[in-house]
């Protein structure tokens, strides 16, 4: 994997780059739609490429592992030729999702023990296993095993949650820099800071990362429950750190205002469930603001959903329709609002880029800020 950093804002830290894989290139910064278990829901392959425009999306180790497993993903030969995505893949290491199982997960120094959601039964992931069920699905980009603890936690557990992510962290690099993929082409491991919201912990995830030289980094841990200015500043502190020359990932977050603001901190990959997620339940994200499509004041606006889009739903569907739509329960809603929110968070990075290269980024996102976060 090759990144190249093409401009700086000349006001801040914002970058505009360049990754390339052997799956094609990602101009960043970057929003990866998430594709749990194979599939962004609701949303064609054809739609993600054609219409949305998405130059990577994400899988999960986590629910790929239990289904389909990878048994039939190494059959298939991949993810890629499983679900006919073209472009690049990554894929989490799980250790969300296990973090999120509190109630049915154990966390021991070989690794988290946790049930199944599906059927209760039991499984470990290990830093060494992660790394080969990640061979197995084949993604372009594969993440290191790690806890996530709580936004609220205190020192005492955020100390020792990070010295066993590290612990876990040796253990994954050895295993992926002894072993190589399977399908023929290369993928890349990016370690994770940790830290929770103390900064001396963050400082000292961001270098002992730093300095395993991995091909870029990504920032866990953050937007679980710490307000929002405390993961900027957390953003900060571990940019401070991370290599210039290498693509800096922040994990699972967020707001279209969340992504504005971590691209102002030197971000330059991130991903969401928000805008899928959202637009199931009838919000819409557009650079105007956030429409309730639920609301009867959209029941006579016959204009079109975005009238600033590209994007094919947004030109043939009108806000009357889908909220019509929403109201009679119709499953096409909560296919055109994703499609829709996806295309929008992808239009406002390649806005962003822009404007970086454009050297007015800092004016621009001002601007911005305040459209985005409006109610309409």
């Amino acid at each position: 994997m090759d990144f190249k950093l093409q401009a700086t804002d000349t006001q801040g830290a914002a970058r505009a780059g360049l990754i390339t894989t052997d799956h094609g290139q990602i101009e960043t910064p970057i929003f990866m739609p998430v594709g749990t278990v194979g599939s962004v829901k609701g949303v064609h392959m054809r739609e993600l490429r054609d219409d949305i425009n998405a130059q990577i999306i994400l899988g999960n180790t986590y629910h790929l592992y239990l289904r389909p497993g990878t048994e039939i993903l190494r059959q298939a030969g991949g993810l890629h030729k499983f679900n006919g995505w073209d472009r690049p893949i990554l894929t989490d290491s799980g250790g969300f999702q296990v973090f999120s199982l509190s109630a049915n997960r154990k966390l021991k120094e070989e690794g988290a023990y946790f049930r199944s959601h599906i059927d209760g039964s039991k499984h470990l992931f290990t830093p060494e296993g992660v790394v080969d069920i990640q061979r197995s699905i084949g993604a372009d980009i594969m993440m290191a095993l790690d806890e996530c603890p709580p936004g609220t936690s205190d020192y005492a557990y955020a100390r020792k949650s990070l010295d066993l992510t590290h612990r876990w962290l040796r253990r994954g690099w050895e295993r992926y820099t002894s072993t190589e993929g399977l399908y023929g082409y290369h993928q890349a491991y990016f370690p994770i800071v940790q830290g929770c919201t103390y900064p001396e912990l963050r400082r000292e995830s961001a270098k002992f990362v730093t300095d395993l030289g991995a091909e870029g980094n990504a920032i866990g841990g953050l937007a679980v429950g710490e307000p929002a200015e405390v993961m900027y500043d957390m953003i900060e502190v571990v940019n401070e750190i991370l290599p210039a020359d290498r693509p800096r990932y922040l994990m699972g977050v967020g707001t279209p205002a969340n992504i504005l603001e971590a691209i102002d901190r030197g971000v330059d990959m991130m991903d969401c469930v928000m805008p899928t997620r959202n637009g199931r339940n009838g919000m819409l994200f557009t650079p105007d603001g956030i429409m309730n499509m639920r609301n009867k004041k959209w029941a006579d606006d016959f204009s079109p959903i975005d009238e600033t889009s590209d994007c094919f739903v947004d030109r043939v569907y009108s806000k009357a329709y889908l909220r019509h739509l929403f109201i009679a329960q119709e499953l096409l809603a909560m296919q055109i609002a994703s499609i829709h929110n996806l295309a929008f968070y992808l239009w406002l990075v390649r806005e962003a880029r822009k404007h970086i290269i454009a050297g007015d980024f800092k004016t621009w996102k001002t601007g911005m800020m305040e459209r985005v976060t409006r109610r309409l």
